[in-house]
């Protein structure tokens, strides 16, 4: 007899396997119960600095203090609002942008806050809440029905997915931009008979198989084997290939960052409509050095994809989203100009989608405390998921029997929809 396998560690390894192959995912019974989803077309990029921005070097500069540091700050194209000297694109687009100033988190180490700025939940137990393009997803289906509907390009390590939702909602990953969606061509060396013989095949043994192990999970994977076939032999597969991009586009992103290249590719699936897209940009933990090369890299790639949003007549319907776990602490180490992990206070930048912008958002007394307009990160969830047309008060229950939703006790913040 075979062991029986934990269910999870089943549809784990089954995800697992098709995301590594196929590059999307297998079902549960939760993607039976969605019904009616919510109408828009409404799409998400959401910008993740993986590591703790620090808030004073970039959206919250407070120039002639001890906390500024080497770092002076700049005028924008909106009277009134300064940023950090060394984002000179982003100054010409604060029009288009509003600086949430007061983002406070009660997670100060990565995991937890990672987690948190990703789920709108703290980490307990042994439940993983679904990220907001999960959410998206359950709440409001696809736009394209060829493409993906979730994408996350770089993810870190014990990046969420789907959590408990069905897995079919988890953001597809991509390891490198300027790779694609890889294994998604027919193998060389197969013509297109020999490819069509050998996928009969597999389903010949596949039938079998289920006719003798009856269970949901592994019957789900034929729908996306077949969703996969068809990603295959579609021509919207070329939205995953940023070389078809100008040598000029691709070299005013950073042709050399991963993080602009990670943007262009955002604006490519967005413009074919996959609803959410996500890109983590690594090596913002700056506890010993000053990250100006970091925060230049931001600079660069953000402000070429709002460029091109608006160009395209696409930052309308997209919401652009840039935010991370925390910020750094006020006080700087003089040795290095490294500053450490603070929860206490931080800056996230929103805009795009039809969402107020050209404004700042809260206040801090020199990067210490929140001093006006408290924002939490479910806040910034149910605001996000509000603007999209989510129901965020609607309460779906898990098949654990517990009641969740998106942005959890979180409310709108002001001044933005």
């Amino acid at each position: 007899m075979l062991p029986q396998l934990n269910p999870l560690k089943r549809r784990q390894f089954l995800d697992r396997l098709t995301l590594a192959t196929l590059g999307v995912t297998t079902s549960s019974s939760l993607a039976e119960k969605m019904v009616g989803p919510t109408p828009s077309n409404k799409k998400l990029i959401f910008l993740y600095m993986d590591g703790g921005m620090s808030h004073l070097d970039t959206f919250d500069p407070h120039p002639g203090t001890d906390e500024a540091g080497p770092v002076t700050a700049i005028g924008t194209n909106v009277e009134g609002i300064q940023i950090s000297e060394y984002m000179p694109n982003l100054a010409k687009h604060m029009n288009k942008l509003s600086i949430i100033r007061s983002m406070y988190s009660t997670q100060g180490a990565h995991a937890q806050g990672k987690y948190l700025m990703h789920t709108g939940y703290q980490q307990r137990g042994t439940v993983v809440h679904p990220t907001l393009g999960t959410w998206s997803l359950y709440h409001q289906g696809k736009i394209n029905p060829t493409l993906p509907g979730n994408v996350v390009i770089n993810p870190y390590t014990d990046y969420p997915y789907a959590g408990w939702m069905s897995a079919e909602l988890g953001a597809v990953p991509l390891g490198d931009a300027s790779k694609g969606l890889q294994n998604s061509n027919r193998p060389q060396w197969a013509n297109e008979t020999q490819y069509h013989d050998q996928l009969e095949l597999a389903r010949i043994f596949d039938q079998a198989f289920q006719q003798k192990y009856r269970q949901k999970s592994i019957n789900a994977y034929n729908h996306f084997y077949d969703e996969a076939l068809s990603l295959m032999r579609s021509e919207d597969i070329k939205a995953f290939d940023i070389t078809l991009e100008s040598q000029a586009t691709r070299e005013r992103y950073g042709i050399e960052s991963k993080f602009g290249q990670g943007c262009l590719l955002a604006r490519r699936l967005v413009e074919n409509n996959v609803r959410c897209v996500e890109v983590v940009n690594r090596g913002w933990d700056s506890h010993n050095t000053l990250p100006e090369d970091k925060i230049r890299d931001m600079d660069r790639g953000f402000s070429a994809l709002m460029q091109d949003l608006e160009e395209r007549g696409l930052l309308e319907s997209t919401i652009v989203v840039l935010a991370t776990e925390f910020g750094r602490t006020p006080d700087i180490k003089p040795e290095t100009l490294g500053r450490d992990h603070w929860a206490k206070a931080f800056s996230c930048v929103i805009g795009g989608g039809g969402l107020t912008t050209g404004q700042i958002i809260g206040a801090t007394d020199r990067g210490h405390e929140v001093m006006e307009t408290k924002v939490e990160i479910p806040d910034l969830h149910t605001t996000i998921a509000t603007a999209m047309g989510m129901p965020a008060k609607e309460i779906i229950t898990s098949e654990s029997g517990r009641p969740f939703n998106v942005g959890y006790k979180g409310t709108l913040i002001p001044g933005l929809i």
